[in-house]
C-alpha cells in the first residue's frame, strides 16, 4: 500500500486549481465534474502524493479552510533546490513567514497558501 492522496479544503475548485497548478507548479491530474461537485486530482510535478480539492460546502468545511493543521506545518514540500524554488515562489507572490534557515535535517522555510495553510518548503540535508 502506499498514500495516494490527501483531501485538501479549498473554498472553490478554480482557485485551488489556479494557484497549486499555476502558481506552485503541480500538475492537474484529473478534473472530473460530477454535476454537484468535481472530482479535482493535482499533485507535484516530481509526482509523490496528490490532492484531491475538496470545495467546502457547508459551514464546519468552510471554518476549517486552511485549519486542517490547526495551525501548524503540515505540509512538507520537498525539493533538490532550495535557492531555485524559493526565489521562484517568492516571485510568483508566494509568502514565506521567514527567512530560509539551516537545521540539521535540511534547509527550510515556512510559507502560506492563499487558504491558510502552512507548508515547509525543505531540502533535505545531504
Amino acid at each position: 500500500m502506499r498514500l495516494s492522496a490527501l483531501s485538501l479544503l479549498v473554498p472553490d475548485y478554480d482557485a485551488g486549481i489556479a494557484f497549486y497548478c499555476g502558481v506552485m507548479g503541480f500538475t492537474l491530474e484529473e478534473d472530473i465534474d460530477q454535476g454537484h461537485k468535481r472530482w479535482v486530482r493535482v499533485a507535484p510535478e516530481a509526482g509523490g502524493t496528490a490532492f484531491i480539492l475538496a470545495r467546502a460546502e457547508n459551514d464546519t468545511q468552510e471554518a476549517a479552510i486552511g485549519q486542517q493543521g490547526g495551525g501548524r506545518v503540515w505540509l512538507f514540500l520537498q525539493t533538490d533546490d532550495f535557492g531555485r524554488d524559493h526565489a521562484r515562489l517568492q516571485q510568483a507572490g508566494v509568502h514565506f513567514e521567514e527567512n530560509p534557515r539551516h537545521e540539521p535535517y535540511g534547509i527550510v522555510a515556512v510559507f502560506c497558501d492563499p487558504f491558510g495553510n502552512r507548508w515547509d518548503l525543505i531540502e533535505p540535508a545531504a
